[in-house]
C-alpha cells in the first residue's frame, strides 16, 4: 500500500493547521509555509473542506482552520478523505464486485488483513503526524511499558526460584 503524494501533501497542510489551532492560514500562507505550489495547495484545501477536515471563512479575516481538534482526526480519515476508504484488495472494499468472492479461500485472511491496517490507521491521531506530541509523552509511555515488563519478568523470575 502507498499513499499517493496528494494524500501526502494534504496531511502537511493538515500539520501546517494543527501546527497553530484556532489560527485561520490563507492557502497562500500555507503555500509558502509547506513550500508546497499554491495551485496544489488550493486544490487539496478545497477537497479537505468537501471532506469536513477543513473549515473556511472568506473576506479579509478569513481562511482555513481545522474542522475539528488535531487530536480527533486520524490517519484513517485522511486516507478516506483523500483516496477513498483503505481497502487492500477488492473483498475488502464496501463496494466489492469481486467475481469469486463467494468461493475465494483468501478473501476471509485479507479481509482480517485489511481490518488490522484500517484500525492501526485509527490509532494514530493528526498530533502524532503533525510531531506535535511531547516527545517526553513518548518517552514516558516507552519507559511505563519496560517498567511493567521487567516488574512481570522478575516476579516471574521469583516465583522460579522459590519452587
Amino acid at each position: 500500500m502507498r499513499i499517493s503524494k496528494l494524500t501526502d501533501y494534504a496531511t502537511v497542510i493538515l500539520a501546517r493547521l494543527a501546527a497553530e489551532p484556532g489560527r485561520r492560514c490563507t492557502a497562500a500562507q500555507i503555500a509558502l509555509d509547506t513550500h508546497l505550489a499554491g495551485p496544489t495547495v488550493s486544490k487539496l484545501l478545497k477537497q479537505l473542506h468537501r471532506q469536513g477536515l477543513v473549515a473556511s471563512t472568506r473576506g479579509p479575516a478569513g481562511g482555513y482552520l481545522l474542522a475539528r481538534p488535531a487530536g480527533e482526526i486520524t490517519a484513517v480519515h485522511i486516507l478516506d478523505a483523500m483516496e477513498g476508504p483503505v481497502a487492500l484488495t477488492e473483498c475488502s472494499s464496501a463496494e466489492s464486485h469481486c467475481g469469486i468472492e463467494h468461493s475465494c479461500l483468501v478473501a476471509g485472511p485479507w479481509q482480517r488483513i485489511n481490518l488490522a491496517v484500517r484500525r492501526s490507521l485509527q490509532e494514530i491521531t493528526l498530533l502524532e503526524l503533525a510531531g506535535l506530541v511531547a516527545m517526553q509523552d513518548r518517552r514516558a509511555a516507552a519507559e511505563r511499558t519496560v517498567a511493567v515488563t521487567l516488574g512481570a519478568l522478575g516476579t516471574r523470575s521469583l516465583k522460579r526460584e522459590r519452587l
